[in-house]
């Protein structure tokens, strides 16, 4: 047992492309992640060059940080960029995702990459469109204002010249303002169209090589000796019977063991014949879940945000309407359909890792940190991976895989089983929320109080209107790992706040869209609460014992989204969500068609949250840490779904990304009370099994 104590850069990288134009943009932009745990902000560096190369060719490169995960980014983002440049879009190459090729980037997450990214690399290629003009003018000794930039190319309407020949022998390096004037979105030609997704055909024929399928030469595989539980501590391990294995070389720092083989198969072989004894000790699990995160603060963390205008207890002792109701949430695993990945690379000191993850710069981070290596000397590359809805912020499998790699003396690859990743990676946190308000006897909302125990503050102010409010967050001390999942917390208080909404619609007996209209002002969410309606036949749909219709909507991150949803009861109690019409509106549509294939597998995974999905776990154990034991979505679960794309030209176009979640647990939780008269307050809605902790819901999926 052994105890752990060809290569290009970015200079390199311009180097090879030598001729062309190399433009730079200096921006203060600043954003940070909003989750369960925090990663803190950080600065947009000022000193960023390079995103955007022009060849001799005319064919253009543009760097980015963010990463494709299936969002469909890539094409988005090229959209954009070949719509300032005036350029045929299928002349851009997007380099995403690689710390030694792309300027700093905190991740992609927060639906930020079309608000943020977007304008940026719109900025660029118009400032690129604007000096390729002046060098033109230049060579043919006239005046800018006369050319005119298209197809790649610069023409006075007599001649004209590729930007490949203007950029031929030259690299001109400028910063340029972050002030451009950028082309509105009624004059779009190539973005606002449903272009189709870039490299679309290597996906579904399976050409593609995400990181599991990377593969180096001399390469072993890696498996480790995960703990008997959370929070365990090893007491003894008899490694011989690995040990004897041919091939098999057994890893250890402290409690990190781990081994490396030829084959994977072998290394989890060996991995299973190490016998190992840990300590475990008594921990919280679903049993009391939500009196103990209601009643054990996280102490690193402080509660907030807040908002309170008025006097809450004032407007409830007047009111005439009151209702003070709990809402739980479970918490979820993300699930990805590709588990966590990495191959390790040493060479010369150097380390490279191949891995699926948001955040490649975090990734450095965490591994310049660990091997105390400068960022020079650490490189991430993030190939299209295969989802990861906010589960993949974090760098353990590149970690472990650099680990080993670096034990071993040669390139490793670690795969992550579904029970690993189903225990050991983070998940979305469990919650309590408790709601309280009063209305007048006409329908009016006059009180509103919403605290949130421990999912997060996403999305926890009401977009409704309401003169006295008290909301509050406050953080617990989660039992399980938990973070960053697909639309944060904003499913949890959606779903609370238009439960209680739609409970309240009914306590003063009104139209539940009656009801949110009445006390709704936000043009762009009444908007969405009206299309949605009309499309699905609102005014007409009358609920009986067998069939209900809910309705529900939601604001978050600059995005406006309604649900009208169609569920069956049959006679065994068993719920079938049957339609669900949704409306949306995020500004200017960038690609129409991704948006509607956004909320379409938005729709189908917020299924799997509303309906079945929860984690069961006890003593420090997931028990529940398989596909076989772990309800997910399936294609007979899927109902008929119904899109309405709201396309605000005259708007900025916000992140689509999250928003889609949120509405969807909401309308079909209103409809079975439509159906039933039966308010469930917990998610999952139809859990299946009986969660201790939780009021038993009277169906079943």
């Amino acid at each position: 047992m052994s105890t752990i104590s060809a290569r290009i850069d970015r200079r390199g990288f311009l180097k090879g492309l030598s001729a062309g134009l190399l433009v730079a943009l200096c921006a203060d932009a600043t954003w940070t992640q909003e989750s369960g745990r925090g990663f803190g902000g950080h600065e947009l560096p000022n000193d960023i060059s390079a995103w955007i190369h022009i060849a001799a060719d005319g064919r253009v490169t543009v760097f980015t940080g963010k990463v494709e995960v299936g969002q469909n980014i890539r094409t988005s983002l090229a959209q954009l960029v070949a719509e300032e440049l005036r350029l045929p879009f299928d002349r851009i190459t997007m380099i995403m995702g690689d710390t030694d090729l792309v300027p700093w980037d905190m991740g992609t997450f927060g639906s930020r990459s079309t608000p943020t990214m977007g304008p940026q690399l719109r900025t660029m290629a118009a400032a690129t469109r604007q000096m390729l003009l002046e060098q033109a003018a230049s060579v043919w000794k006239i005046d800018a204002a006369s050319l005119t930039a298209t197809d790649g190319k610069i023409s006075d309407g007599k001649r004209s010249i590729g930007y490949g020949e203007l950029t031929r022998g030259k690299k001109l390096v400028k910063v340029v303002s972050a002030q451009e004037a950028l082309t509105p979105a009624t004059d779009w030609k190539i973005a606002g169209t449903p272009v189709r997704k870039v490299g679309g055909r290597d996906f579904v024929t399976g050409k593609h090589k995400f990181p599991s399928d990377i593969s180096r030469p001399g390469v072993l595989h890696g498996a480790l000796l995960r703990p008997g539980g959370f929070n365990a501590t090893l007491v003894s391990m008899d490694s011989s019977a690995a040990e004897a294995m041919p091939g098999v070389k057994v890893l250890r720092d402290g409690d990190f063991i781990g081994v490396v083989a030829a084959d994977d198969f072998a290394a989890k072989r060996a991995v299973a014949s190490i016998h190992a004894k840990w300590n475990v000790p008594s921990q919280q699990g679903n049993e009391g879940l939500f009196e103990y995160l209601k009643n054990t603060p996280d102490p690193e963390e402080r509660s907030g945000p807040g908002h309170k205008t008025g006097s809450v207890e004032q407007a409830m002792s007047a009111a005439e309407v009151k209702l003070d109701d709990p809402y739980t949430v479970q918490y979820i695993a993300h699930a990805p359909l590709e588990p966590r990945a990495a191959v390790a690379e040493w060479e010369n000191g150097k380390l490279t890792v191949w891995t699926g993850t948001q955040r490649p710069f975090g990734v450095q981070e965490e591994l310049m940190q660990y091997f105390k290596l400068p960022a020079e000397q650490v490189r991430v590359i993030q190939p299209d991976m295969g989802s990861g809805y906010g589960g993949k912020h974090s760098g353990e499998a590149a970690l472990e895989a650099a680990r080993l790699a670096k034990a071993a003396g040669k390139p490793v690859k670690l795969v992550w089983t579904r029970e690993e990743e189903f225990t050991w990676a983070y998940l979305r946190p469990a919650g309590l929320i408790e709601i309280r308000a009063g209305a007048r006897r006409d329908g009016t909302l006059v009180a509103w109080e919403h605290h949130n125990y421990n999912s997060g503050p996403s999305a926890i102010e009401t977009p409704y209107e309401v003169p006295n409010q008290l909301i509050q967050y406050h953080p617990a001390k989660s039992p399980l790992r938990q973070g960053s999942y697909r639309a944060l917390a904003a499913t949890a208080n959606n779903f609370a706040r238009e439960s209680h909404m739609d409970a309240m619609a009914h306590a003063v007996g009104m139209d539940s869209l009656e009801f949110r209209l009445k006390n709704l002002k936000n043009e762009r969410l009444r908007a969405v609460l009206q299309a949605a309606a009309e499309k699905f036949g609102w005014k007409d749909a009358k609920s009986t014992a067998e069939r209900g219709f809910g309705i529900a909507c939601g604001t978050d991150k600059g995005g406006y989204i309604s649900s009208c949803a169609e569920v069956e009861i049959d006679s065994s109690k068993t719920i079938h969500v049957r339609r669900v019409v949704t409306a949306w509106e995020s500004g200017a549509a960038v690609n129409p068609d991704g948006l509607r294939n956004q909320q379409m597998g938005a729709i189908v995974q917020a299924l799997g949250g509303a309906l079945f999905e929860h984690i069961v776990f006890g003593d420090g154990k997931i028990r529940n840490p398989l596909f076989s034991q772990y309800r997910l979505p399936r294609f007979s679960d899927t109902p008929k779904i119904d899109i309405v794309l709201l396309d605000r030209k005259d708007l900025p176009s916000a992140g689509a990304g999250e928003i889609g979640l949120i509405a969807l647990a909401p309308s079909v939780g209103n409809a079975i009370f439509a159906a039933t008269g039966i308010r469930v307050r917990n998610m999952p809605l139809a859990p299946g099994v009986k969660v201790p902790g939780i009021a038993e819901s009277p169906f079943r999926s």
